[in-house]
């Protein structure tokens, strides 16, 4: 069970958003590099990165930032947020991303994700953001018809690495983690989930230890881990001990 540390790209800073609102930004670091060095010191192996303006203009906007954090540490990153093209994806997997996250072209072009995931094997994930149960593209900014498991089935057998579900309505607010739907995916499919929006404290991760979330990869913390609320050594405890 992994819980990846969040670090969200705003102008260049890392930040944490609320419901996924862009002026509702908090910055908890100017240096992005900085936050990527502290999170693989406490002890954390995985990293998640999302280009929050990449995610709205369709394209990389924190290019610098990303590079940086991938010279700041030797933990594997996965990153989210504009990437729209086969091109795209094998420019970032050259610079040394472990994982490629596919979001809005998921919904518009699954064919391309299929593509991508024959050319770079065990490189491609998908995210689903769900607002209402319907998913979200544009960086949040429009909904969807589609709901997430029907989404989701579309990528079985295709050769994606994991599903990062995040619920749009609890991401930045701590309330927890939407278990029963995170849960319900999960077992709707044979691809890995990731658990991602809401993630507020102890209790989640020690949720994360019990029987029906043994299917899940792990979760992503953002706001708890920066505003103290999760102490980082005693989470990673947590997880290691029910391994």
């Amino acid at each position: 069970m992994i819980l990846f540390p969040a670090i969200d790209l705003k102008e260049g800073r890392c930040v944490r958003l609320k419901l996924g609102e862009m002026a509702s930004a908090t910055v908890y670091n100017e240096d992005p590099a900085d936050q990527a060095r502290a999170f693989q010191d406490q002890g954390f192996e995985w990293l998640h990165v999302v280009d929050l303006d990449g995610a709205f203009a369709g394209e990389s906007r924190n290019g610098a930032a990303v590079e940086a954090i991938l010279k700041a540490t030797t933990n594997p990153v996965q990153l989210g947020g504009g990437i729209r093209t086969l091109a795209q994806i094998e420019a970032w997997l050259d610079k040394g991303l472990a994982r490629v996250i596919l979001g809005t072209v998921a919904v518009r072009d699954p064919d391309l994700v299929r593509e991508a995931c024959k050319r770079f094997p065990g490189k491609i994930a998908v995210g689903i953001d769900a607002k209402g149960g319907k998913v979200a593209v544009e960086g949040w900014a429009e909904a969807s018809s589609l709901e997430v498991i029907e989404l989701a089935a579309k990528f079985e057998g295709a050769g994606v690495a994991a599903i990062i579900y995040t619920d749009i309505d609890r991401d930045g607010v701590l309330a927890g983690i939407n278990w029963d739907a995170t849960i319900a995916l999960a077992n709707a499919v044979s691809i890995p989930v990731i658990a991602s929006g809401g993630l507020a404290s102890l209790d989640d991760i020690r949720r994360l230890t019990q029987q029906d979330a043994a299917k899940l990869e792990g979760a992503i913390s953002g706001r708890a881990l920066y505003d103290g609320r999760i102490d980082p050594a005693e989470a990673l405890a947590i997880l290691r001990s029910s391994a």
